[in-house]
């Protein structure tokens, strides 16, 4: 990945769409009570606006709040206590996003060595909140697999953008996306082994790297609007849920960036939650009580652009 390529221009405008991600459960026995926890609705931040956005259940539940996770992502909790075979979630939002800002590539801290960007709790701030981004994970991520794979990226007093983008491309270059290949609890040591994943894996991948290196680096969840091959139409609900990573800056801004597409996350990307691993944000997670023993999930997700504001 070339970084000059990759600093957005000023005058691209913003994208907007209308992003519908639906799924759906269904049994081979009656569910007598559904708990359910999702994280489906974007962020509001500088450069994405959220328009409108509602989650609907059915069957209509008989508790529902929405709150604000530790990470500032915004979560709805569930209960549904109507008998049923099949519960679907539904959540819609329309949402403008911004070309990548400039000043995140070209500005002082990605600039400077990458050393400078380890954040301390002794320095308190937003120093002090990334620190939790450099932990390591239970059971550990940090490997010696991934030591090694870091350390000819991690060369004494490289920028740091360079090192984001050095990873991005041998992350993208070295493993093969090969959809079905790795599940949720698939380790990052069992992917570098392999060399194949998806887009979760990659991101966890670059993430380990990252923090073998002391810094901080979290986990993003969203979508991906993909466009269609040239003479061919849309196709509605192809597209699916994405992940990246993003590497903190001092002063307390993000720089996100995606392995599997080897490129720096631009308006093309739209942000829904992020947190220290896939686990902090999955799209839903539940619990259900029920005699059935085969269950069935449809997941479809559709990112269409839709006329500016």
């Amino acid at each position: 990945m070339n970084p000059a390529r990759d600093i957005p221009a000023r005058d691209i405008p913003a994208r907007s769409y209308l992003v519908t991600h639906v799924t759906d459960y269904s049994y081979d026995d009656t569910v007598t009570s559904s708990y359910g926890r999702c994280h489906l609705t974007p962020q509001d931040l500088p450069g994405q606006r959220v328009l409108e956005t509602e989650v609907t259940i059915d069957p209509h539940p008989d508790d529902r709040s929405t709150g604000i996770d530790v990470f500032g992502n915004v979560d709805t909790y569930f209960h549904v206590r109507t008998p049923h075979t099949r519960l679907t979630v539904t959540a819609r939002t329309r949402v403008d996003v911004d070309p990548l800002d400039p000043a995140l590539v070209t500005g002082g801290a990605a600039l400077r060595p990458w050393e400078s960007a380890r954040p301390t709790a002794r320095a308190g701030g937003s120093d002090a909140l990334a620190v939790e981004f450099v932990l390591d994970l239970t059971p550990p991520e940090i490997t010696d697999a991934v030591r090694a794979y870091a350390a000819p990226t991690f060369r004494p007093g490289r920028p740091l953008i360079d090192v984001v983008t050095e990873l991005t491309t041998r992350i993208n270059t070295d493993f093969t996306y090969r959809s079905g290949s790795t599940a949720i609890s698939t380790r990052v040591d069992t992917v570098m082994d392999r060399r194949e994943g998806v887009c979760q894996d990659f991101a966890r991948v670059a993430i380990a790297c990252l923090r073998s290196q002391g810094l901080a680096a979290r986990y993003v969840s969203g979508y991906l609007a993909t466009d269609p091959p040239p003479g061919r139409d849309r196709m509605v609900g192809a597209d699916a849920s994405h992940a990246w990573a993003a590497v903190w800056l001092p002063g307390g801004t993000w720089l996100p960036f995606d392995p599997t597409n080897d490129k720096l996350v631009d308006e093309r990307h739209v942000t829904v939650a992020w947190g220290r691993d896939y686990d902090d944000v999955p799209p839903l997670r539940g619990v259900i009580y029920t005699d059935s023993r085969r269950s069935k999930i449809d997941v479809s997700v559709d990112v269409a652009p839709v006329s500016p504001t």
